[in-house]
């Protein structure tokens, strides 16, 4: 029994912890009754503290997609005749980072940039929720990247206290760099290496015949100074000139990790190979719209629930109470691993999670079937539930995981050509994979701990035992 009340515990602080997560930010209520002015604040509570010296003050908010907050939706084309068939991928890949690196500078919250292929057509899919202005996102996802080199001008002694700080101040670089000619059009490539002896990641760049004999005469006349890396005005690097290079094969080092490096390779071919997008399709969507299709989403699910939650007491008694119980719980941890996560709810997102609570309940159904045929032969209430529990564990792993698959088939984590790459599709999969995996817990663990505290019933492991010493067929 100790046992139990341990679970029981976990399962209480982690529902208190879920609690404060879930909540909406706290709102002021007030109101007049019974000639008495009433005041209050219901809501999440304010968590603004400080640990070893680090403010510690979490933000949880559900994010909301472009069908619920509203906002615009681009389709672009990316124009790929004048680039080569085996770097066309890697150019869409640039051209995907290059728009979703304006979308953020622009002030954008939750957009969604996806590429697809479809022989030789390739496309971005851009959602911008709560975008005013069409015009300007236009011009800002539809533009060409530019990739230019600067060269540190002689009257930039700041650069010496340049942090990483300051280069999110792109006007003050562009004042301290100063045009060398040299762009994008005469990178071939980036690409990440590793230093032979070190074994750490590098960036290698590779210039065209023009481009080697623009970049021989920079670094033999400036050893010693900063050539800066600009794409779209933004400084992306700053390595220094440490040695005339003149086959137009450079290798730029700096304590790079694998995921930085491969990144900024993708930047890099964002100039190099300069991909001319075409806006194919342009599509307002109301915020009004979304509010209405989530209202009726809603209403439609509380209704569902309300009739899932009658016939599990009507037909299991007490026993269905209890599975309510941790079908509150499973609502509690869903919301709140959607805030911690960052998970964008959407309306298809939202018919996702409907439907994992209904797969929630039908693990508790077949749980207690099975205790009710273990009753129907006589075995002690205890005993008839951990067998109910574990005669229904095969049923329940093989129905949750082909839905796992299928949820992992619709999210397509690898971003395959061949699987689907809508973003409307991909918030149902997660909102679906993550409500499977709570109710796995909340059907297995909480009602289960429900069931041995609330119905006291001891441990089965311990009736058996005295079961047989005392001569009795288990």
């Amino acid at each position: 029994m100790l046992r139990v009340w341990q679970t029981f515990s976990f399962i209480l602080v982690l529902s208190v912890i879920a609690a404060v997560i879930a909540l909406p930010p706290a709102r002021p209520i007030s109101f007049q009754a019974l000639g008495r002015d009433f005041n209050f604040t219901i809501g999440a509570p304010v968590i603004d503290t400080t640990i070893l010296g680090q403010r510690f003050n979490p933000q949880f908010s559900l994010k909301q997609g472009l069908d619920i907050q509203g906002g615009m939706q681009v389709v672009l084309r990316a124009d790929m005749t004048k680039v080569a068939e085996s770097d066309r991928e890697t150019a869409l890949q640039a051209a995907q980072s290059v728009i979703a690196r304006r979308v953020d500078l622009y002030g954008i919250s939750e957009s969604v940039v996806q590429t697809s292929q479809q022989g030789n057509d390739y496309r971005l899919l851009v959602e911008l929720p709560g975008v005013e202005e069409p015009e300007q996102a236009l011009q800002l996802v539809g533009r060409t990247a530019l990739l230019e080199f600067r060269l540190e001008s002689s009257n930039s002694a700041a650069l010496a206290n340049a942090t990483a700080s300051a280069i999110l101040s792109p006007s003050y670089f562009l004042d301290a760099f100063q045009p060398t000619g040299l762009t994008g059009q005469e990178l071939r490539r980036a690409t990440v290496q590793f230093d032979p002896q070190t074994n750490e990641p590098t960036i290698g760049l590779e210039f065209s015949p023009k481009g080697t004999e623009l970049f021989s005469q920079i670094t033999q006349a400036n050893v010693g100074k900063v050539l800066a890396i600009f794409i779209d005005e933004f400084p992306v690097a700053l390595p220094q000139i440490n040695q005339p290079i003149l086959d137009g094969q450079a290798v730029m080092s700096g304590g790079f990790g694998v995921d930085e490096a491969q990144q900024l390779a993708i930047q890099l071919n964002a100039g190099a190979l300069p991909v001319p997008i075409e806006v194919l399709e342009q599509r307002v969507v109301g915020a009004s719209l979304g509010q209405e299709s989530i209202n009726r989403t809603i209403q439609a699910g509380l209704i569902g629930l309300g009739l899932v939650m009658i016939f599990m007491i009507f037909n299991y008694g007490f026993k269905g109470f209890l599975a309510v119980m941790a079908l509150g719980l499973y609502g509690l941890y869903t919301v709140a691993m959607y805030k911690v996560i960052g998970v964008t709810l959407t309306v298809p997102g939202i018919a996702g999670l409907l439907l994992s609570i209904g797969m929630a309940v039908d693990s508790n159904i077949l749980i207690f079937e099975r205790m009710k045929d273990e009753l129907r032969v006589g075995r002690p209430f205890a005993i008839a539930m951990e067998k109910g529990f574990g005669r229904a564990w095969n049923s329940i792993k093989d129905a949750n995981t082909v839905t796992i698959l299928i949820s992992l088939l619709l999210i397509n984590p690898l971003n395959l050509s061949f699987l689907n790459t809508s973003g409307l599709v991909r918030g149902f999969g997660m909102t679906l994979l993550l409500g499977i995996l709570i109710s796995l817990f909340t059907g297995l663990v909480v009602t289960r701990t429900f069931l041995r505290l609330f119905l006291q019933a001891p441990s089965a492991k311990n009736i058996i035992e005295r079961e047989i010493s005392g001569g009795k067929d288990v």
